[in-house]
């Protein structure tokens, strides 16, 4: 027993210098690791006090990071459900808005328009006629006029009021109040100028000038700018309804990655390679994500097809409409003021022209052929202009020759050459022809939204059942480790 203690002392006075006391003196390593003991002692008192310092030694456990995955992917799941939910319920009731609200908005200003325009034209056509009007000219304006009105409370639907006008409304409100305020005003100097002319008093051209500008320089401009805005209420959100929800797929396939990079963590971790619950999440955003890329791009197809086979092309066809009725306004007007022969072609060929060029960008158009039911229409529309130019042609030849009475009969009457026949048909062929085009756009952006349907909460629901599959299949792992 002496000889070990001897040489234990020898070891540790190696190198010429005594590690132990004398006679029971500490040594120096001795007293180090009494002081490191002390040291450990006081950081782990430390750690019970603090909790902040308890969490992030306790996050480096394993059972640390198992919560900090479960709770990362819990609320992973729920903020992507609700964006989802959030995200497509408003997409889906943007569609809606468009068929129930903005597309008839639309309609109401496009009617307004050429309501005015026909009552203008069926008002001088009536006086062109000279004294008593026919009944049928006559009830053309009074019916025109009446159509009117209606459509201008149609197309104030949805403004605000005029005390609380916002920014976005105050053009539209200043165009309807000045529309509202205009027309009882027109129609005034329309009845002096009627009543004038049955009095065959020669006054009542001047009247009839008077209502016509008034109508088209200041009535129907603010018409126009009604219908463009109301327009654009329809082609802007389409932009953004044309684009799949990318935020959306891209939220989902972030989750489905995380899922399966836990699931190999975890597979690492416990040495088993299946976790139920892992493996339900992750079925329900594979799911989720497949909904949505059926869904979402049938409904995307179908607001793309009603945007450039409805209001695309129903937009280019309104406007052929109101450069029609422009067209037919200035030709009666022309002989209501008795011009030159060639003031009557002002306006009319230009007006005629730019209908004809945009018929054919629309015939030409491989977006709007014969299966959205457009090609007759615009062959009827471009086979009519024609007609309308010829009968446009011999009035101005009978007019050169001083035969206005046949000028006149050329103008207003029914027969099949007669620019009153020539533009019948070209308007009652863009009627057609805006009215398929107004039935493509609503029936598209109605099966879009049917699409979407409850796309958005299916997709927040099966976030939630995968928020909570993950927590059952997380839980029991954590508590493997008390």
């Amino acid at each position: 027993m002496a000889g070990q203690v001897y040489r234990v002392r020898s070891a540790l006075t190696h190198a010429g210098r005594s590690v132990l006391p004398d006679r029971g003196a500490p040594s120096p390593t001795l007293r180090q690791v009494i002081a490191d003991r002390r040291e450990i002692a006081a950081m782990t008192r430390e750690r019970v006090s603090s909790p902040l310092l308890t969490m992030r030694f306790y996050a480096t456990t394993t059972p640390g990071k198992l919560v900090i995955i479960l709770l990362a992917m819990v609320l992973a799941c729920g903020l992507t459900g609700w964006y989802s939910s959030v995200s497509l319920t408003e997409r889906s009731q943007t569609l809606e808005a468009l068929v129930d609200r903005a597309e008839p908005q639309a309609e109401a200003a496009e009617v307004l328009y050429s309501s005015l325009s026909v009552a203008d034209a069926a008002a001088n056509s009536a006086f062109i006629s000279g004294g008593r009007e026919s009944p049928d000219l006559r009830a053309e304006y009074t019916d025109s006029i009446a159509t009117a009105s209606s459509a201008l409370i149609a197309a104030a639907d949805g403004l605000s009021t005029a005390a609380e006008v916002s920014e976005r409304d105050k053009p539209s409100r200043d165009d309807l109040d000045t529309i509202a305020t205009n027309i009882p005003v027109y129609t005034g100097l329309i009845e002096t100028a009627r009543t004038n002319n049955r009095l065959a008093n020669p006054v009542g051209s001047a009247y009839l000038s008077e209502a016509s500008s008034l109508m088209i320089e200041t009535i129907l401009p603010a018409a126009q700018r009604l219908y463009e805005d109301r327009s654009s209420a329809i082609s802007d959100p389409q932009r953004t309804l044309t684009v799949p929800p990318w935020g959306v797929y891209v939220a989902l396939l972030i989750i489905i990655a995380m899922l399966i990079v836990t699931g190999r963590y975890l597979a690492r971790r416990t040495r088993r390679h299946f976790n139920i619950g892992l493996i339900g999440a992750l079925t329900a955003m594979i799911l989720g994500t497949v909904w949505l890329l059926i869904s979402g791009l049938l409904s995307v197809a179908a607001a793309n097809t009603a945007k450039t086979a409805g209001a695309d092309p129903l937009h280019t066809l309104t406007t052929m409409r109101i450069l029609t009725q422009q067209a037919r306004s200035a030709e009666t007007l022309s002989l209501v003021r008795r011009s030159d022969p060639g003031e009557l072609d002002v306006g009319f060929s230009k007006d005629l022209e730019e209908i004809h060029d945009h018929a054919d960008q629309l015939a030409n158009d491989p977006d709007h052929a014969d299966d959205h039911g457009l090609t007759q229409p615009l062959t009827d529309v471009q086979s009519a202009l024609e007609r309308w130019r010829s009968a446009h042609e011999e009035v101005g030849r009978r007019l050169a020759s001083g035969d206005y009475t046949a000028a006149r009969a050329l103008t207003i009457g029914n027969g099949k050459i007669s620019t009153a026949t020539g533009y019948n048909e070209v308007n009652d062929a863009l009627v057609k022809a805006i009215g398929q085009a107004r039935t493509t756009f609503r029936d598209n952006i109605s099966t879009a939204q049917r699409m979407l349907g409850f796309t958005g909460t299916g997709i927040g629901v099966l976030c939630g059942v995968a928020a909570v599959a993950v927590a059952i299949g997380l839980f029991p792992r954590i508590r493997e480790y008390r």
